[in-house]
């Protein structure tokens, strides 16, 4: 007979610090490739675990969100709380915690430690950027300082790997042995009192369940977290006796939650008391601070700022634009491969426009992203990205966000799928929803064919003035024209309405106390090749499996809305036709069949679910100058923007081939008129089609992509909702008062 020998389990250990303290970089180190990553229920904070085999022991490393402290105001603080106190279902209770600090700026870093030890959780504390200290100071008592702790305190450099050995067998001892923190005492003799008095009056009310931090936080945290699951027990009259007690408090000098921050802040200055042989306030000036004498400067450092922005985005946009054609090439080869060896029917339609296209749709995103997420990790991994929020900071504040949401949203000018999942690095949550809501507003480079086409088409070629440049510009002058003029204002709609929908955002749906701006300031280093290549692997990866499935799904549902419920027996028959013809015998019987099948086409799209969608919603957009082709065109455009320019030339029996420079599509433009005879494009409803374009939500993708990001399809719903409302008024109020000059 055999035994079964008892199962393992699991510990637990969470990673937690202060942002920028290289957290992530350690996480990353310890767990390697082997991470899974999601949301944590009903936030939007994202969860990592990574599951490792140190020792023979199986450990599940839990990288909590980068916070300054466990006051549970925010989601990301509430779901570390959460999850050190066990609260978390999905994770279960916690073993040990590794605890990460700067040990440049350690003394601000001891706050959250404080906070750890409170909760009686053995824990490791690991001074991570350890070269930059020793560069800074001739000595540090580390023996000491571990001694007045009591944990083990380990130094180490993440990005260099240094000290992760270290880091692995204290991790080991320290679950073997499971030791408890003893808990710290930095508070004054009236506030343990009044613990006292609230712990009493738990006992009394029969919910005697909660920790002594806990009973800390329901004092300190005025309808924090542990506050509102108390009440759930208790019933509301607790909540009068918390008034009470912190009242008390106040009246005895120890106004909440005033004395939380002076307790701690005194307790980590006696920590720290006598560490440095040579005093920390003498210490010469490292590299660092010379560079920020020129990167933080109020008119040198934006200077740089915005160069290397603009260069960024450049780059992007030029080292993406080859890689996106190897992409589309792909595509090409895949479906030609099936069209030889399926012939013309409703299989190889789904497999060509609705397989192939879904899985082109979401790996030409690839590219940009990639780029995106290297020059964001290169930022972080040198020290810049910190400096780039403070110097942005001020200016993002006018309209209610902080400096971190600039480089979403200027992402967002090549494509707002990367922008929108930039948007991780504000760590407010709330900062975060409105960056991800406002990023689609900027107008990306789908939108331009359709500037382009309508613009080149409709509005006069008229030189509005002329700059000299003799030797650069034929005939001496660069001519600045009327053209130029409206596509450059296009791509300046959507930023400059942006504004006042953040403005607006922050004082109704995410109303609330801004958070003042606090960020450490690391030392500049070179960025780890290892880590950035980690990150950016690991930020693709999330955009290929959580976002690109539902980009794929979607796609396969407008093919399916564009291809039923018409009869495709003529085209099909058509097509096959033409497969067997040669190109020069048969040209007349060729060009014949590609006109029937363009005609075919467009009374197939006019009559798919699609094409109906375009009639129904005719009377809607009639006020806008439109006509249900115009119509169709926009209802297809819902997986890109730039679809509008095949479906019109499908619509308007040129094929599905044309581009925004074609002269056919120009010319039936031109001529298309409404049944009484009128014309229906002129300059008023080419503006009208541009501002709803600039301004709508007309990419699947993107909306797809803030619902993983948000972990909520009710982002995703209201982001469209919106951006639809905002674009048909404002295509509304473009076409009305346009026509006013027009008549």
């Amino acid at each position: 007979m055999t035994t079964t020998p008892p199962a393992t389990r699991t510990s637990q250990v969470a990673l937690i610090g202060n942002p920028n303290t290289g957290k992530s970089t350690l996480f990353n180190i310890l767990a390697g490739m082997n991470t899974r990553t999601g949301n944590y229920p009903g936030v939007t904070v994202e969860k990592k675990i990574g599951r490792v085999t140190w020792e023979g022991q199986q450990i599940d490393l839990i990288d909590l969100p980068g916070t300054y402290s466990l006051s549970p105001r925010t989601p990301d603080e509430m779901v570390s709380v959460d999850v050190l106190m066990g609260h978390a279902p999905s994770i279960g209770e916690i073993d040990a915690v590794i605890c990460i600090a700067d040990a440049t700026n350690l003394e601000r870093n001891l706050y959250l430690v404080s906070q750890i030890l409170d909760m009686g959780i053995p824990a490791i504390l690991v001074l991570n950027m350890w070269d930059s200290l020793k560069k800074r100071s001739e000595e540090f008592n580390l023996a000491e300082l571990q001694s007045r702790l009591g944990i083990p305190v380990i130094p180490a450099v993440a990005r260099k790997g240094t000290g992760t050995k270290e880091i692995k067998q204290a991790l080991a001892e320290l679950l073997k042995a499971k030791p408890k923190p003893k808990r710290l005492n930095v508070f004054p003799a009236p506030f343990n009192e009044a613990m006292e008095k609230v712990r009493q009056r738990l006992t009394e009310s029969g919910v005697d369940i909660f920790e002594d931090y806990e009973v800390e936080r329901l004092i300190l945290d005025k309808d924090g977290s542990v506050e509102k699951r108390c009440l759930k027990k208790t019933g509301p009259e607790f909540a009068q006796f918390l008034t009470g007690i912190r009242e008390n408090l106040k009246e005895q000098n120890c106004t909440v939650p005033r004395i939380e921050s002076e307790c701690r802040y005194q307790w980590a200055k006696s920590i720290m008391a006598g560490l440095f042989v040579v005093d920390e306030d003498v210490k010469p000036r490292s590299a660092s601070d010379h560079i920020d004498r020129v990167l933080t400067h109020n008119i040198l450092g934006l200077v740089v700022f915005f160069a290397l922005m603009f260069l960024i985005i450049q780059t992007i946009i030029t080292w993406a634009e080859p890689v996106m054609g190897w992409c589309e090439y792909g595509q090409e080869t895949a479906a030609g491969w099936v069209e030889a060896g399926i012939g013309p029917g409703p299989l190889r339609s789904l497999l060509v426009d609705g397989v192939i296209a879904g899985v082109g749709g979401v790996l030409i995103f690839l590219p940009q992203i990639v780029f995106l997420f290297l020059f964001i990790s290169i930022m972080e991994d040198t020290g810049y990205m910190a400096r780039a929020a403070l110097m942005m900071d001020r200016f993002m504040r006018l309209f209610g966000l902080s400096g971190k949401s600039f480089l979403p949203l200027m992402s967002s000018f090549a494509c707002a799928i990367p922008g929108i999942m930039a948007a991780r690095v504000v760590e407010n949550q709330r900062d975060r929803i409105v960056t991800m809501l406002i990023a689609p507003l900027m107008s990306c480079t789908a939108r331009f064919p359709v500037y382009w086409l309508l613009t080149m088409t409709f509005v006069p070629s008229v030189v509005l003035f002329q700059i000299p440049m003799p030797v650069l510009a034929e005939g001496g002058y660069w001519d600045f024209t009327l053209p130029a003029l409206v596509i450059f204002l296009m791509h300046l709609v959507g930023a400059v309405v942006a504004i006042p929908v953040a403005f607006l955002l922050k004082k109704t749906a995410f109303k609330g106390e801004a958070p003042p701006f606090v960020m450490e300031l690391p030392d500049y280093k070179w960025p780890s090749i290892r880590n950035v290549s980690f990150r950016v692997y690991d930020r693709a990866k999330a955009f290929v499996v959580r976002a690109g499935t539902l980009i794929f799904a979607a796609t396969l549902v407008i093919w399916a809305a564009g291809y039923f419920p018409g009869d495709h027996t003529e085209q099909h028959a058509i097509e096959t036709e033409l497969e067997t013809l040669d190109e020069e015998a048969d040209a007349d019987r060729i060009a014949t069949l590609e006109a029937r099948n363009k005609h075919l086409s467009a009374t197939l799209i006019e009559t798919s679910f699609l094409g109906q969608a375009g009639h129904v919603i005719e009377p809607v957009v009639k006020p806008l100058g439109w006509d249900w082709k115009i119509g169709v065109g926009v209802v297809a455009s819902f997986p890109a923007r730039e679809v509008i320019i095949a479906t019109m030339g499908t619509i308007y029996s040129l094929g599905g081939e044309v581009d925004e420079e074609d002269d056919g599509l120009r010319d039936a433009l031109h001529e298309s008129k409404w049944p009484d005879g009128t014309k229906v494009f002129n300059v008023p409803v080419a503006l009208s089609i541009m501002v709803f374009f600039a301004l709508c939500a007309q990419c699947v993708s993107t909306l797809m992509v803030i619902r993983r990001e948000t972990n909520s399809w009710k982002w995703a719903a209201f982001s469209f909702s919106y951006m639809t409302i905002l674009a048909y008024i404002a295509a509304f109020v473009v076409y009305q008062v346009g026509m006013l000059f027009v008549a």
